[in-house]
């Protein structure tokens, strides 16, 4: 018996992701055949949403298929009767991610938006917002699952199942897909030639890699890693300098992308303070709004009806891969092997049972289920119960708005440097993302009260022109 068409509804659908998560859904039509398709953004977003909606609509109207792209800047009309509703918000828009990362570095710490100071407040800002989103969900589409792309993914995942209480989640990222399709290359193998096993945390994660005979090729990887004359891999939004050899053939393991942040962060500081100096260059937000910005100005064109080539440098390259396969695996029951931040139930036996990681999971109509990978190695071990901690940390405060809690959480995070100058910068980023942190809204009011300003004049700017 034919399965009853979805309702998809996005959730930020003025996003510039937005096309390649259109071209997914048409690539999979045939498996997943689409009712009705919502894109939902704020006033705010209202332009751009307008302009991604008529540009989704001429990817439809290109395609074989038959289905209306409906617009709307109130979720609440849009969720009812949902099947998958997926997030893709910016709580702020890119200005708010280019004060996540100047205030940091105007202080000389890296500001990283997804797993340093950045991050934090990234995560500050949007939590509340994604359990506002579930408890609508609650009343207005129960039985949907929630498919979240909204960074810092891991953490807004984990407060959607231990505040939220919404079990029907999985977060996504592209960093193993980019990993699966890039590092087989290495070794000549093609993808399907690959068994890959994920642990860990959002951009924050290892891998171990085996041939279809069961051997693994972990080390084989990680020695063509190390040769200086093979790219390696890393995504392209993140500065390439090498991993040192002695530790990855030490640990036996694949380490994400983003593990430069802490390994080399030295270096990587250093880079980014170059950036951060340079005005015709400027931070990565800065980099990614340039992106933005011309891809909005292509999207206007009424002629253009397929995803641009353009898009790859805003660093969602394969978002519709991991967006639109989980929801065809879950609507097909199709128990594929899927990279996703979901419980953890014992996968990685280094934390508890209750809290969200990222693994490995055969994922279908239970959702996912993850797969076991074993404990790590002492380093990494350390290293991930220090993150998931941070976590936890940052979780909570964004939920109560305790500052002492928030303060914790910068401490215990391994980019930010312990003392009066993070503090500081802490202090900095409240004043200038008060807009957006009603939870935390009597201490921004005595921080003020101190004189506390915001010290980076681009970041200064923003915040008194209420950006």
């Amino acid at each position: 018996m034919a399965k009853r068409p979805v309702k998809i509804v996005t959730i930020g659908g003025g996003s510039s992701y937005t096309p390649e998560l259109m071209e997914g859904f048409i690539k999979r039509y045939e498996e997943l055949p689409i009712r009705e398709i919502w894109l939902v953004d704020i006033e705010e977003g209202r332009e751009k949403l307008e302009i991604v909606g008529q540009m989704a609509q001429r990817m439809w109207d290109a395609s074989p298929y038959d289905v209306k792209v409906h617009l709307t800047l109130d979720r609440r009309e849009a969720l009812p009767g949902a099947d998958f509703v997926t997030t893709q918000f910016r709580v702020g828009l890119l200005y708010a991610r280019i004060k996540d990362e100047r205030i940091p570095l105007s202080f000389g710490i890296l500001g990283q938006e997804t797993n340093g100071a950045g991050g934090i407040l990234k995560a500050f800002r949007t939590i509340p917002v994604i359990l506002d989103v579930v408890e609508d969900m609650r009343e207005l589409c129960p039985d949907a699952w929630l498919i979240n792309f909204t960074n810092p993914s891991g953490m807004v995942t984990e407060a959607v199942v231990r505040y939220g209480h919404w079990d029907k989640v999985v977060g996504l990222c592209n960093v193993p897909i980019n990993a699966i399709l890039k590092e087989p290359k290495l070794i000549d193998k093609e993808p399907d030639e690959l068994i890959f096993k994920f642990a860990g945390l959002n951009h924050f994660h290892w891998h171990r890699v085996f041939d279809l005979d069961g051997h693994e090729v972990t080390q084989d990887i990680i020695d063509k890693m190390c040769d200086p004359n093979v790219d390696d891999g890393t995504p392209a939004n993140i500065f390439q300098v090498r991993f040192f050899p002695e530790q990855l053939k030490r640990a036996g393991l694949v380490p994400c992308g983003y593990h430069r942040y802490y390994w080399r962060q030295e270096e990587m500081l250093a880079h980014a303070i170059d950036e951060y100096k340079d005005p015709e260059v400027g931070t990565r937000a800065q980099q990614v709004k340039r992106t933005e910005d011309e891809l909005f100005e292509l999207y206007k064109d009424p002629n253009l009806d397929h995803k641009p080539e353009q898009l790859a440098k805003r660093g969602g390259a394969h978002y519709s891969d991991a967006a639109c396969e989980t929801i065809s695996a879950i609507y097909n029951n199709k128990n594929d092997h899927i990279v996703l931040s979901t419980k953890n139930n014992g996968a990685v036996p280094d934390l508890p049972p209750d809290c969200v990681v990222e693994v490995s999971a055969h994922v279908g109509s239970a959702g996912a289920l993850p797969i076991a990978f074993g404990p790590l190695p002492p380093a990494e071990r350390g290293w991930l119960q220090v993150m998931k901690n941070m976590e936890l940390c940052v979780c909570e405060a964004a939920v109560t708005g305790d500052y002492g809690l928030a303060l914790e959480a910068f401490f215990l995070n391994p980019q930010i440097p312990s003392g009066a100058t993070a503090k500081r910068v802490l202090d900095e980023l409240l004043v200038a993302h008060a807009k957006y942190l009603p939870q935390f809204a009597s201490v921004i009011a005595e921080l003020k009260a101190e004189g506390v300003t915001i010290t980076d004049p681009v970041a200064r700017e923003l915040t008194e022109e209420g950006l």
